[in-house]
């Protein structure tokens, strides 16, 4: 029995882990918000769909991955537990003060206060999580923890949706961002700080972590790791690109409003839920039998996708678009927590925040920042060179696929130095 199962009872730990995925909950409400007021931002604010890209992406992105590696140094040198909470309080406060912007600058300064604190708030959380769950559970864990992503944007959009509906989208801003600052107080003084190396029953002395240098040069060194962090950045470039943009998309091309968006993106959203719980849970099943699977499984779950993506992108009916929309959640969501198991199994214990954060960087830094950058930039140019006019959006969104075709192709080749590269990080604990 590890130490993980001793340290903390079966209770605290589903606590914990409830607890940090109601953080992550906020994380997402906060930082998805956004992509279901593009349209009645633009119309206060008068901007194009290039600085909305902007917005939601570079400019997010930019502050989110560069400050995410010296906190999550931070986090590995010190108390995990008071880095998330600090970062958490500072994440919502931004996000309410989002709601006083009264031009698009003001509105850009707010949003990067939203990026520095979300900066804090994935690698503490994983490297928590990775000394309370054994590895033949971590995945199944950090799967549970990555629900955090499809019901914060759940809820993010029904309730910014319907709240521009009723009042506007500066009272959405203020409504979601507001209580994450009391849910900082309640990590602060409910949540324990586990020993590092508990789930693998290692007693730990207090000591330096390693430099970042030397935790990125080693991780690099990694085939599977260089092929596993493209893979997952080019599925993030899609995944950040629709999620942002969807909403404007059905607005323009089938006249849905943002109220409707909200709740038929809410309902959906329980497709991601069941995708990335099943993602976790099939990669520690069948990775089991051969760790490959935690490769396998999110590729062809990926490929599988883009069809149905294509359709619902095209086809003409919204509603019957949207039902085959949960098809490409669902399967979409499968990469996060085999992605996210498998980087922390292959570092040392006191590397695990940090490799977080450094694959949080790749992913962010691709997925987050270029994504929505991408398609609005896309949308513009087919605006300006055919006649697709409102149309433009839907077409960017299709020729985005192309880079989830590529990502499955990676997944796939990662695995074939996956077994030599885990002996490797084995010989690091």
């Amino acid at each position: 029995m590890s130490q993980a199962t001793t340290e903390f009872s079966p209770a605290y730990r589903a606590y914990a882990l409830g607890l940090l995925v109601v953080v992550y909950v906020f994380n997402f409400i906060d930082r998805s918000i956004l992509g279901i007021l593009v349209e009645p931002i633009k119309a206060d604010l008068g901007v194009s769909d290039t600085m909305m890209g902007f917005l939601g992406g570079i400019a997010f992105a930019t502050f989110y991955t560069f400050l995410g590696i010296p906190i999550a140094r931070m986090a590995d040198k010190g108390s995990r537990r008071n880095v998330l909470a600090v970062c958490l309080a500072i994440w919502s406060a931004a996000t309410a003060i989002c709601g006083l912007a009264q031009n698009f600058v003001h509105l850009l300064m707010a949003r990067i206060g939203v990026a520095v604190g979300e900066a804090g708030g994935s690698p503490p959380s994983h490297s928590m999580i990775s000394d309370m769950f054994p590895a033949d559970q971590r995945a199944t864990a950090l799967g549970i923890y990555a629900l955090g992503i499809p019901i914060g944007t759940m809820l993010g959009n029904l309730g910014g949706g319907w709240i521009n509906e009723v009042f506007d989208w500066r009272s959405a801003f203020f409504v979601v961002g507001l209580p994450g600052v009391m849910l900082a107080v309640i990590v602060r003084f409910t949540l324990r700080e586990p020993p590092r190396g508990a789930a693998e029953g290692i007693e730990m002395q207090a000591g330096e972590a390693p430099p970042v240098s030397e935790v990125f040069k080693y991780l690099w060194s990694l085939r599977s790791f260089r092929m596993l962090a493209v893979a997952g950045s080019l599925h993030a470039f899609v995944g950040y690109g629709v999620g942002y943009w969807i909403p404007a998309m059905f607005n323009r091309s089938h006249g849905l409003t943002t109220g409707e968006m909200g709740t038929a993106l809410f309902y959906l959203g329980f497709a991601s839920i069941a995708g990335t719980f099943l993602g976790g849970y099939l990669g520690d099943k069948m990775g089991t039998r051969d760790i490959r699977w935690y490769l396998w499984l999110p590729g062809l779950a990926t490929l599988v996708s883009v069809p149905f993506s294509t359709f619902v992108y095209l086809y003409h009916a919204p509603y019957t678009a949207l039902w085959v929309l949960s098809v490409s959640y669902f399967l979409g969501a499968y990469y996060l927590g085999p992605t996210f198991s498998l980087t922390q199994g292959m570092v040392g214990l006191r590397m695990r925040a940090l490799a977080s954060s450094i694959l949080l960087f790749i992913l962010n830094i691709i997925g987050l920042g270029l994504g929505p950058q991408f398609t609005g930039i896309a949308s513009d140019v087919l605006n300006a060179s055919t006649d697709l006019g409102q149309d433009s959006l839907r077409w960017a969104l299709v020729i985005s696929l192309v880079f989830n075709v590529v990502s499955a192709v990676m997944y796939l080749m990662a695995s074939r130095t996956l077994k030599d590269d885990m002996a490797r990080s084995a010989e690091m604990s």
